[in-house]
């Protein structure tokens, strides 16, 4: 397993809910004192909030807050509950009468694994938000990642549970951390081996997606059910340019652990936030964004557990990543 959590970047907490009946939940990654903000959406069926104020000629230049979500779009709603903690501890864009938490969000579906009914709303994204602290590290089936699975071009009967997972890549006093929920069509490598995705129950053996999709043309897919979600965090100084920048450049993380990537059927996004506290060239803090990407899909793979009727990765090997 990769070392390091998100946590790593001095300023940023992070906060989980779930319900593990329903198989859902909400992860929170909080900067108290705000963070400059970066988004890059690559997958053609994104369910995102506030994604428009990133762009470099809009006025607010922080970001306090974002969430990663289960419950496709419903779950959105659970960034309105950390909005409403936030206001309460003083923390947000000032408009004079009140402070305003900006807090964006992305979302996963996982509505076809436990129950559907139950959606992560305000009432989890003040949990989590809540509960966020400097000392959390869980990763696998923990807030968003409860519900996250990969693998989906047979159906849901023949993907395999996946989770959320961080990793963190550091050059002297410089940090970047990523924090990645993997809920992907497509099937997780490391180093050029499948260790996750579509999976033959019958004759218990993984299946490659891509093949799939050759020798059939027209793919069976999961449609509109997927998405891996995440961000990235860094205490080096950055313009919003620059945060947009190394999202963009973050998503290679992905391909190099996901094939297919940003799919139709999937709504890839990416976040950064940047604490600014060290000096640090935008090309190396990107290039180290990418590995810590890869890195943090591996980690959300090997740390996941079976549910459902799904099995994990370590349900099929006893090799040790």
């Amino acid at each position: 397993m990769f070392p390091g959590y998100i946590t790593d970047v001095d300023g940023i907490i992070v906060g989980h809910a779930h319900s593990e009946d329903a198989l859902t939940g909400c992860t929170v990654v909080i900067c108290p004192e705000g963070a400059t903000g970066g988004v890059d959406v690559r997958g053609s069926a994104p369910g995102t909030r506030e994604t428009d104020l990133f762009k470099a000629e809009k006025l607010v230049d922080k970001v306090h807050a974002v969430v990663l979500s289960g419950g496709s779009a419903f779950g959105l709603e659970a960034a309105s509950g950390v909005m409403d903690h936030l206001e309460e501890l003083d923390i947000g864009f000032d408009v004079g009468v009140t402070k305003v938490p900006i807090v964006a969000s992305a979302v996963i579906f996982d509505l076809a694994i436990g129950d559907h009914r139950v959606r992560p709303g305000w009432q989890m994204g003040y949990k989590a938000s809540l509960s966020a602290s400097k000392d959390e590290n869980r990763q696998g089936n923990v807030g968003c990642g409860m519900g996250a699975t990969v693998g989906k071009i047979l159906g849901p009967g023949g993907a395999m549970k996946s989770g959320i997972g961080s990793a963190t890549v550091s050059s002297g006093e410089l940090v970047v951390s990523a924090l990645i929920c993997v809920n992907a069509f497509g099937d997780v490598f490391s180093e050029g081996s499948q260790i996750a995705g579509a999976y033959d129950y019958e004759n218990n053996k993984l299946l490659n997606t891509y093949e799939i999709m050759k020798n059939s043309l027209i793919s069976p897919g999961f449609a509109n059910t997927n998405t891996t979600i995440g961000v990235v965090a860094t205490n080096a100084i950055l313009s919003k340019a620059e945060g947009n920048k190394v999202a963009q450049t973050a998503h290679n993380g992905l391909a190099r652990s996901i094939n297919p990537v940003h799919t139709m059927v999937d709504g890839d996004t990416i976040f950064t936030m940047a604490t600014n506290k060290l000096k640090a060239d935008v090309n190396i803090v990107a290039a180290m964004a990418q590995e810590a990407v890869e890195k943090a899909v591996i980690n959300a793979i090997i740390s996941a557990e079976g549910k459902a009727g799904l099995k994990a990765h370590r349900d099929i090997t006893t090799k040790v990543l």
